[in-house]
């Protein structure tokens, strides 16, 4: 993720974060394909929002935040991802965090409408200091589809997946996007074995699925309980 990218790398998110730089590039600059010579104005506007749109999300994540742009150099074909702060002094991706450039991913990856599939994360409050961890989640969560929603432009089929232990994560993460991962002991064919068994909460849409699901009270969930302290 910290790599600056070279002028024809992909212009999509690797698996591993690469490309972020020439990404977000892309996305900023896509609407040079759909305007005149003439409109030069708007499509300034255009890119500054988007850069104004990634800025504003990490700005929730860190407050000293004031700009997101791209630097590109003609002289070594590359583009680099920048961060200015609200004293002006800009840092290069290499210079972030771990937790600050997995969010700027984030962050791209929800706003990139043509990003498709799903999105695998392990413990995502990694790097992450846990105040922020609100934010980290609702971020996944505009990531994924919203099943109360049709599919559309607006709301791509995207699904995001991740595990952790933390009860601050839990806290954060709505009912219906919570399931809970047990080893149950199942015997077949004279064997016994155990099997991964995930449930759902009850109230939640789950319960609906027309093949049944397994579901677990809250009270499996108890020792996920932020304890606070008196």
């Amino acid at each position: 993720m910290r790599h600056s990218s070279e002028f024809i790398a992909p212009t999509k998110l690797g698996t591993d974060g690469s490309h972020l730089a020439s990404t977000l590039y892309h996305l900023a600059g896509h609407t040079k394909n759909h305007q005149s010579v003439g409109q030069s104005d708007e499509v300034e506007a255009a890119e500054a929002r988007v850069y104004a749109r990634i800025a504003n999300r990490l700005a929730e994540l860190i407050e000293d935040v004031d700009e997101v742009w791209i630097d590109r150099d003609d002289r070594r074909e590359l583009l680099t991802l920048m961060v200015t702060d609200r004293d002006g002094t800009s840092h290069p991706a290499r210079a972030l965090s771990d937790g600050t450039m997995r969010f700027l991913a984030l962050a791209v990856l929800e706003l990139d409408s043509e990003a498709q599939g799903v999105l695998c994360l392990e413990e995502p409050e990694n790097g992450i200091h846990p105040d922020r961890i609100p934010k980290t989640i609702e971020l996944l969560q505009d990531i994924a589809t919203d099943v109360e929603e049709e599919i559309g432009f607006d709301n791509r089929l995207r699904q995001v997946i991740v595990n952790t232990h933390s009860p601050a994560v839990v806290s954060h993460v709505r009912d219906d996007s919570l399931l809970v991962t047990e080893l149950k002991e199942t015997v077949r064919s004279n064997q016994r074995f155990k099997r991964v068994c995930f449930s759902c909460l009850p109230d939640t849409w789950r319960v609906k699925a027309p093949e049944g699901v397994s579901v677990v009270s809250k009270g499996k969930l108890l020792a996920y309980n932020p304890v606070v302290p008196q």
